[in-house]
């Protein structure tokens, strides 16, 4: 028995969450294998919109398994929130949710750390969440981070007391003032640990092997997006994790042998949060209009979104590293309303035409466009692939030859019964 694999391809928010509760249905395990509350899964039915963080996307579907992985790293009063919501709406996330326990946990002094590294940066900043991410992977990194399992230790107070001790220290480098916010920070942060310890804290490795020993069937969810990965991202803009379809082996403790499909998903426009290298960025009416049809406001931060038009020289590099299988469509209703719409096929980099990503993220990068035509055409309502305008069909057959990979899932609005599967 193989996993599947899900993950974006191009700066996250591509609408992995919908994806993700559409296809659930087909596994019993659904497993987040990295991130963490920088991430925002949005998915939409019977009219609401929800957005999860840490919490994989499958989570709704009251017969599977989610499996919160090694590799996430988890911020305890975030996760009480999300649980509370999930509680509200009639689930009991306790009876189908597992945590890994070596998942790492962000302490309120690695948001402080965040905070404090954001702003020395001035204008260098990489436009992090502040959400504790990149001080929490550090500390891993640096092997004195502490895990779930620690939770549940009798040296547990020790252990934090002594994190935070080192945390302090740093802030104060820095001239960072937190006398005032870490007192009721580190308040909420312990009051929020008796929900974290309700729920099953595992060794996910054996019980994902055993799982599919068993021949029950796992996808893979990953957060954020391919050209944020902390190896192959435009560095230093990127996030702290391995955000491609090899970070699922090493987030989950599974060899690669077992990968099965890998499935991309990708924005029918492109859109990025923060700092860094965009280069198809618009700047003008038509990146508003992307914008405010769209809605593109981070479901995280709530940041508005940099738009612009599809990238195939970043989506080929993409599907290359990560060894895609099949690409899944998404927000193309925002796209009805142009009448050309442009693709990115290659770059003008330093006077030469390229199609290869520059590793460099300081170089000036011009998109070299092919135009389509615009379908104009509202298509929220279509339920087939037949139904669809021969202009969205023309444009998804030019990504399909272009990347010489098959388009299986085309999303034509944010609720999950908007959905279109292709054989």
């Amino acid at each position: 028995m193989k996993i599947d694999i899900l993950l974006g391809l191009q700066w996250g928010d591509e609408g992995k969450g919908k994806i993700v509760d559409v296809v659930t249905p087909n596994y019993d395990v659904v497993a987040r294998f990295q991130g963490g509350p920088n991430a925002g899964h949005s998915l939409e039915f019977n009219g609401i919109r929800h957005v999860l963080h840490i919490i994989p996307s499958g989570i709704f579907h009251k017969d599977k398994i989610n499996i919160i992985g090694n590799g996430v790293v988890i911020d305890p009063v975030i996760f009480e929130e999300e649980i509370a919501a999930l509680v509200e709406m009639g689930l009991t996330p306790t009876d189908n949710l597992y945590i890994s326990k070596k998942a790492h946990l962000i302490l309120p002094t690695h948001r402080l750390l965040d905070a404090a590294y954001e702003s020395k940066k001035g204008n260098a900043k990489i436009g992090s969440t502040l959400k504790g991410i990149g001080p929490t992977y550090t500390d891993k990194t640096a092997r004195t981070g502490m895990r779930v399992c620690d939770i549940f230790s009798p040296n547990f107070q020790d252990k934090y007391d002594n994190l935070i001790a080192q945390h302090k220290e740093i802030l104060d480098q820095y001239h960072f003032d937190y006398s005032e916010r870490l007192p009721e920070m580190d308040k909420k942060w312990h009051a929020s640990l008796e929900t974290l310890r309700k729920f099953k804290a595992i060794d996910s490795e054996y019980v994902l092997y055993d799982y599919i020993k068993e021949g029950k069937t796992v996808l893979a969810e990953g957060a954020q997006g391919t050209l944020l990965d902390l190896e192959f991202g435009a560095y230093p803009f990127v996030t702290s994790s391995n955000t491609i379809a090899a970070g699922a082996f090493t987030g989950l403790g599974l060899d690669p042998h077992f990968a099965g499909k890998v499935i991309g998903i990708v924005k029918a426009y492109c859109t990025r949060v923060g700092s860094g290298p965009f280069p198809t960025e618009l700047f003008d009416a038509t990146g508003n209009q992307l914008r405010e049809q769209g809605n593109e406001y981070g479901a995280t931060t709530g940041r508005p979104r940099r738009c612009g038009w599809l990238d195939l020289v970043a989506l080929k590099y993409a599907l290359m590293i990560n060894g895609i299988t099949d690409i899944a469509l998404t927000k193309a209703d925002v796209m009805s309303n142009f009448d050309t719409i442009n693709i990115c096929t290659a770059y003008r980099v330093n006077g030469e035409v390229t199609t290869q990503m520059p590793t460099a993220s300081d170089v000036e990068i011009e998109p070299i466009y092919t135009p389509l035509q615009g379908w104009k055409e509202d298509i929220s309502q279509c339920k087939t692939y037949e139904e669809l305008p021969q202009a969205f069909k023309d444009y998804i057959q030019f990504i399909e030859d272009q990347t010489n990979t098959k388009i299986s899932i085309v999303s034509v609005g944010p609720d999950r019964d908007a959905t279109i599967f292709r054989s």
